[in-house]
């Protein structure tokens, strides 16, 4: 049975929402970011990234990692292609050049947009958005998602989702990675296709099912 580790609440969303998707049997393991704990190593502390017991799994102490058979991976958005291609079904590549096109979009991801949405949901989670500090972060970061979101858009002008027309892993990849930019609403607005796009995405009842066990965490 393929087990994931990691809280709803990090990263490890991406990989139980691909679970879901995917209607596979998973294990939970609940492992927390050791910075949410006021003392990670104290006798009573959850397991989290710094317990020995994780870093047994992970020597980088970063949450999520999986262990499917003999296999054990982190990266998040690496495990749901892995995932895809594993499984197979609709969310994986038909061939080599959707392998190809599902990767491409899938570090696109992480190199062009993540940096600035993960800084977006940093000023939010710290309270920092009506701060001079905090606007000015935004401010940035709204700035330079403004090109890779217009790439996007142009892309969608004439498909409903990244590669082969259907629903894949690197619209789930993407759209959680997006997911964090989602307080800056007038990104969106200003680019309807993207805004139609990721509301498809996150309309998917796997999406909904991950969604409501993330509420059911502690924030």
């Amino acid at each position: 049975m393929l087990t994931i580790y990691g809280v709803y609440r990090s990263r490890a969303s991406r990989n139980y929402w691909m679970a879901e998707e995917l209607g596979i049997a998973f294990q939970s393991v609940p492992v927390i970011q050791a910075g949410r704990l006021a003392d990670p190593f104290a006798a009573d502390a959850p397991i989290n990234t710094m317990s020995p017991e994780f870093l047994a799994i992970n020597q980088m102490g970063m949450i999520p990692c999986i262990k499917d058979g003999d296999l054990i991976m982190h990266e998040s958005l690496a495990i749901n292609l892995y995932l895809a291609r594993r499984y197979g079904g609709p969310l994986a590549g038909k061939s080599v050049e959707e392998e190809g096109l599902m990767s491409m979009w899938t570090m696109w991801a992480a190199t062009e947009v993540e940096p600035y949405s993960v800084a977006l949901v940093r000023i939010h989670d710290n309270a920092q958005e009506n701060s001079e500090p905090g606007k000015a972060g935004i401010a940035v970061a709204c700035r330079s998602l403004k090109k890779p979101l217009d790439v996007l858009e142009k892309h969608l002008q004439t498909e409903d989702y990244l590669v082969g027309n259907r629903f894949t892993a690197a619209d789930l990849n993407l759209a959680e990675v997006l997911r964090y930019a989602q307080t800056e609403r007038e990104l969106f607005d200003a680019r309807p296709k993207v805004k139609a796009w990721i509301e498809r995405c996150q309309s998917r009842d796997a999406y909904k099912a991950m969604q409501a066990a993330r509420s059911k965490e502690p924030v």
